[in-house]
């Protein structure tokens, strides 16, 4: 047979299929480099460098080294196809000894960086070298005429709507309900059923093949070049667009692995619409000048997302506390995100095909024995897109926000996206002397600058409060708000005078009372209950508070901050000195500005504390540093006798949240004990402390410690929260892993293989059950008689104070 229509339907449906495993491994191997390389910027630069670099280097390597001649197309397809499934199973099983070779030679400074770079090479681009080679393949099959360039675009398109059904597959079910391992088998099965079925098609079409093309290099046409330039300015804007309205989406609906699905998803979603659009449009009008053109569109619609993100989406009159269904919550998530983003999202999808279109008409050949390589046309124009979208999103992240903030990194897409027009433009007005387009192109120019001045930035309001902007609107003021490389951070001032800082819309502390109270607690209790604190760790700076209370200790020679944000510390020391005792310039405090899971997997150093207070496990990413993996490591940095406090939200999260993370920790720390943190008796929050022996506490050698003139520091930091003494402290006590052992029981336990956490997390983001969980939690507390000694008296008021 001769290419029949059916034949380009079922390869149509076969590269969706392509499509489909390789964002399912995208999101996989996302998920298990972080673990190793960190969550910072630059770690997720490398990780979108390496993987789009390999998309690149494939699109141009099969060209260049196989021959349309030596093999049927459909069979080259296959057997990229085939590889890739087996390399997706050496990532999967090579990926421990890859990360174990790495923790052990890691370093700091530019080694360290060049170390993470090496590491995501190693591992992604092998796989990503053949996805990137398989459209150039495939499109050898279909013929250049314009129906069939036509199809070159519908091929991408539907290989993006694949991609769609993967994002939202792995993202929603495989890695919610199973593992990476499960998830990446489900692709490495799509890859060998798409590679048998291309194999059988290969059979069934003898005679398809296209001539050979004359393979002697000539020199590059000048309209190929613009072409070029065009399009990699195109893949610049979008990918640069999507890191800017990624970060501000995470804000504006959680920064949840739900909404982050929804976000790509939505691209996506967008990119393969305009696809189709664009391919059925290339081969009906002057393909060239509809690039220019599209081009000019992407300036009016860049500008109405950041319209929408900054000037409408945030005041839409939405209370997220309305429902705890997630379904109901993320169908108005994708609504907002579609609404925003997708008239954009089509016109980036459209100047793909419009470009191959343009592309096939420059490029055709005027010999007929040099016929037209499709392979290399299209290898060379999604090589020039691609390599634009590195560039794109590495500078956008990695330099422009922290140097000019998301406000002007938008001005100058729309300056890019208006370049990218004139490239194509231009030479069409000076050279043909089309003066009406001349006008139309002046009339865009100044559209461009009018649209790119009339922008405004994100309000600090949704830095500050994110998805909850509306329903807080009027109880405070924004006092400053900071764009970092990795995080936003908010100070903001509350109607009754306390204060808060606000990281990427989320609370991370406050001067509240019961706040003050539950971060000085993280401190307090290790370092009051070891004997002789020497060296400790805090992980996250937030307010400092934490980190601050270590600082009142005589005996604590060094105080290691871990913080991912460098933009945190300098911000929150300026409104929380008093309450965080200027730790951060204290001249025993060390900050190490690192991903906190890195920085513990490598570090050499132990200490005699490790206090943590990190962002909430619903955030995407944090339930990193809640996995069991995690905790083994941070018990192997604790000298002997050393202790572990973690913080555990009990407000929007649901029980099986708490469990899990409970459970998770008293897997590792067996001996660990509760303490709760009330506002007004009904439960908020809890601290959870580890240790590697069995807790005990003599009350009276505690209170005979505080009464010291050398503690006096202590004690008027924990008097500044309303605990007069020991007894005080300790009546917060909740409960043991061994009493608490029946209700965690069945709780699935957050490990690297899944994270499971962070899916746990984002789907009780709306709850409102923190006394519920509480309560429940206390059903199981029993009087501590193995844990607390001392005079009778004090033992007895003790117990009375926590039954109380």
């Amino acid at each position: 047979m001769n290419k029949p229509g059916q034949g380009r339907f079922l390869l149509l449906a076969l590269f969706a299929g392509s499509g489909c495993a390789a964002l399912i491994y995208e999101l996989v191997w996302y998920q298990e480099l972080q673990l190793a390389i960190g969550s910072q910027s630059v770690c997720l630069g490398f990780l979108l460098a390496t993987f789009m670099g390999g998309l690149c280097l494939g699109s141009l390597a099969l060209p260049r080294y196989a021959a349309a001649s030596d093999h049927h197309p459909l069979r080259v397809y296959a057997a990229l196809e085939a590889a890739t499934g087996v390399l997706g199973l050496l990532v999967l099983f090579g990926m421990p000894w890859a990360e174990r070779a790495f923790f052990a030679a890691s370093s700091s400074g530019l080694s360290g960086m060049l170390l993470r770079g090496l590491l995501c090479a190693v591992c992604l681009l092998p796989p990503t070298i053949l996805m990137g080679a398989s459209l150039p393949a495939l499109v050898r099959w279909v013929e250049s005429s314009p129906e069939g360039v036509a199809w070159w675009g519908l091929l991408y398109g539907g290989n993006i709507a694949g991609a769609v059904v993967g994002c939202l597959a792995a993202g929603f079910y495989f890695l919610r309900v199973y593992d990476m391992a499960v998830t990446t088998w489900v692709a490495v099965i799509i890859n060998f059923v798409v590679a048998a079925a291309s194999w059988m098609m290969a059979a069934h079409s003898s005679g398809t093949v296209p001539r050979p093309p004359n393979t002697a290099r000539q020199p590059a046409p000048r309209q190929l070049l613009s072409i070029y330039i065009s399009i990699a300015l195109s893949g610049a804007t979008a990918l640069g667009a999507e890191v800017v309205w990624t970060r501000q989406f995470g804000m504006l609906l959680g920064a949840t692995v739900y909404a982050f699905s929804l976000i790509l998803a939505t691209f996506l979603v967008g990119l393969g619409l305009g696809s189709a659009w664009g391919a059925a449009l290339g081969k009906r009008v002057n393909a060239r000048l509809a690039l220019g053109w599209s081009q000019f569109l992407l300036v009016a619609g860049i500008a109405w997302t950041a319209w929408m993100i900054a000037d409408s989406l945030p005041y839409w009159p939405i209370n997220p506390l309305l429902t705890t269904s997630p379904w109901f919550t993320f169908q108005m998530d994708w609504v907002r995100c579609l609404w925003a983003i997708l008239p954009v999202a089509v016109i980036w999808g459209a100047s793909f095909p419009l470009a191959l279109a343009a592309a096939a008409e420059n490029a055709a050949p005027s010999e007929a024995h040099e016929p037209l390589d499709p392979g290399a046309v299209v290898g060379q124009v999604y090589a020039a897109n691609t390599l634009g979208g590195i560039f794109g999103a590495l500078a956008i992240s990695l330099w422009l926000i922290p140097a000019i903030g998301t406000l002007d990194c938008q001005r100058l897409l729309i300056a890019l996206s208006a370049l990218s027009g004139m490239v194509i433009l231009g030479p069409a007005i000076f050279q043909q002397k089309r003066w009406p387009l001349a006008a139309g192109l002046a009339a865009s120019l100044a559209l461009a600058a009018l649209l790119g001045f009339k922008m405004d930035p994100i309000p600090g309001e949704l830095i500050a409060y994110g998805r909850r902007m509306a329903i807080s609107a009027g109880s405070s003021h924004l006092v400053t708000s900071v764009e970092g490389r990795n995080s936003s951070i908010a100070i903001t001032q509350w109607n009754d005078g306390a204060t808060e800082v606000d990281v990427n819309g989320h609370v991370e502390a406050t001067t509240e009372p019961y706040d003050m109270k539950l971060q000085r607690m993280v401190g307090h209790l290790p370092a009051l209950l070891h004997p002789n604190p020497r060296s400790v760790l805090g992980i996250g700076f937030g307010a400092g508070v934490s980190a601050g209370t270590f600082t009142r200790y005589p005996g604590i020679q060094k105080i290691t901050i871990c913080e991912i944000e460098p933009m945190i510390p300098p911000t929150s020391t300026r409104y929380f000195a008093d309450a965080d005792y200027d730790v951060k310039d204290n001249p025993r405090t060390h900050i190490v500005f690192d991903d906190a899971r890195h920085f513990m997997l490598t570090t050499r150093e132990h200490f005699d504390v490790i206090a943590s207070d990190p962002l909430d496990v619903f955030v995407k990413g944090t339930a990193a540093i809640y996995s069991r993996e995690y905790f083994q490591s941070v018990r192997e940095h604790l000298n002997p006798g050393g202790m572990f406090t973690l913080y555990v939200p009990l407000y929007e999260s649901d029980a099986l949240t708490v469990r899990s993370e409970l459970a998770t920790f008293f897997d590792v720390f067996p001996y660990a004990s509760v303490w709760g943190n009330t506002v007004n008796g009904q439960g908020y929050d809890l601290v959870v402390m580890g240790q590697t022996t069995p807790l005990r506490i003599n009350l009276d050698q505690v209170q005979q410690r505080l009464d010291r003139p050398d503690y006096a520091p202590v004690a008027r930091s924990l008097g500044e929260i309303g605990v007069g003494s020991a007894i005080e402290l300790f009546s917060t006590f909740a409960g043991t892993a061994q009493s608490l052992a029946p209700w965690t029981q069945g709780a699935p336990l957050n490990r690297d293989a899944d994270l499971r956490l962070q899916y746990l997390g984002g789907w009780g983001i709306n709850s409102t059950l923190e006394d519920v969980i509480w309560r429940q939690m206390l059903a199981y507390r029993r009087p501590p008689v193995e844990i607390f000694s001392g005079p009778q008296d004090q033992v007895q008021s003790l117990f009375a104070a926590i039954a109380k």
